[in-house]
């Protein structure tokens, strides 16, 4: 197969990338894709070791729209007061640095333990509408959609009848970002970006004009006010990048993790016959079907990866979803194996000084989530016949639907 063909990648086609990581890891394990204008590297050590020098290879870029923003949606975002910026993900040391440390004062394992009773009653909530509702039910819209957002908007005392305009701006911010739309395409998108940062903004004023709440952007004023180095903006910043990334990946965590089991309906059965195999089985669903499986950086010198050059300036594509599926690392590795002992290696959650803070938030619902539907639907099964597709962008692997049945 010819360069020109690019191995069969398809940058915005999530359906099935993985037959083209396998062969750009055989053919071409560093290749510069002249479509969207990245070196592709698809090899885990390649991937690894980009994730690992941030001095040769920023994060700066992480977060900057796939396709430039056009001028009718710059203009609403500055007339609306639009100035968001990444909560950590696109921030490079020393500010990174800063930053990270006093979040990661707050995001503390007590912050979310406290919430998994919650977690779990929501789950059962949730369980018992969707076999009420009779056949066939979704794992996506009936659980996986709701759950995260529930969690998260807790976690910063924001009520849950906002869910619906967090969906909607999660939407947008994931759109706008990732995906190739077209001026036009990207107007109500604008509109609902300067929503959101207005209402990020609204949360901080809240909570520093009511002291004393108990949540997380009340423990980061908490911390402000005892001289941490923080400013209300950042705290803004923060939690317009948490209220986002703490429940979209998380979805699509959930809705993934059935969606592998139930392809597999013996890895299903062992879940339900020995609960205790779940967190394995949370770290291999995440090494084969990672919610973000490509995330950018961006060469700040003359650089090298695999003896490619890349010049400075220069995009690159780390594809942690190939990365997950090298055979040097993981062996038989399309293979989807519940007991897998090395799955935790994955790289789905980044590697390095930007990995996923919220990591643990998410492998605890996920954990929960499966616990809860393995115990009260044993019977679980995907529907005979169902094409699941997957939206289509640069970096996120999500499904439309999971849809099950469970009488027998």
């Amino acid at each position: 197969m010819s360069a020109t063909t690019h191995h069969g990648y398809e940058p915005f086609n999530m359906k099935d990338p993985f037959p083209a990581y396998a062969e750009l890891r055989r053919e071409e394990p560093v290749m510069f894709d002249e479509r969207i204008g990245y070196y592709v590297v698809s090899r885990y050590d390649d991937v690894k070791a980009t994730f690992e020098d941030w001095e040769s290879f920023s994060s700066e870029n992480a977060q900057a729209p796939v396709r430039p923003m056009g001028a009718p949606a710059k203009k609403i975002m500055e007339e609306g007061g639009f100035t968001a910026y990444s909560g950590l993900s696109a921030r490079v040391p020393p500010e990174h640095t800063r930053l990270r440390t006093v979040a990661s004062k707050a995001f503390t394992p007590r912050r979310y333990k406290v919430l998994e009773p919650a977690i779990r009653e929501n789950v059962d909530i949730m369980i018992d509408k969707m076999l009420a509702a009779g056949e066939p039910g979704d794992i996506l819209s009936d659980i996986a959609n709701d759950l995260p957002t529930i969690t998260i908007l807790t976690l910063f005392g924001v009520p849950i009848s906002r869910i619906p305009e967090i969906k909607k701006w999660s939407a947008s911010r994931a759109l706008m970002t990732w995906a190739e739309l077209t001026d036009e395409e990207q107007i109500p998108h604008a509109h609902n970006l300067v929503e959101y940062w207005n209402f990020c903004q609204e949360v901080v004023a809240s909570n520093k004009a009511n002291p004393g709440q108990d949540n997380l952007a009340a423990d980061l004023l908490k911390l402000q006010a005892e001289g941490n180095d923080i400013s209300d903006h950042e705290i803004a910043s923060l939690l317009y990048s948490m209220l986002f990334a703490g429940h979209e990946t998380t979805t699509t965590l959930i809705s993934n993790s059935l969606r592998m089991l139930l392809s597999n309906p013996e890895t299903y059965q062992a879940l339900v016959e020995d609960p205790e195999k779940i967190p394995g089985a949370i770290d291999e669903v995440l090494r084969m079907a990672g919610s973000i499986v490509a995330w950018r950086r961006k060469a700040t010198r003359d650089a090298e990866i695999a003896g490619v050059k890349i010049p400075e300036g220069s995009g690159v594509l780390l594809l942690m979803g190939s990365a997950n599926r090298d055979a040097s690392v993981f062996e038989n590795p399309d293979v989807f194996d519940i007991g897998r002992e090395n799955a935790r290696n994955h790289m789905s959650f980044g590697y390095g000084i930007h990995f996923c803070l919220g990591n643990l938030l998410a492998k605890l619902q996920g954990k929960v989530a499966l616990e809860e539907i393995t115990k009260k639907i044993p019977t679980l099964r995907l529907m005979p016949g169902a094409d699941i597709n997957f939206i289509e962008n640069l970096s996120f692997r999500v499904p439309t639907s999971v849809p099950v049945e469970w009488t027998k």
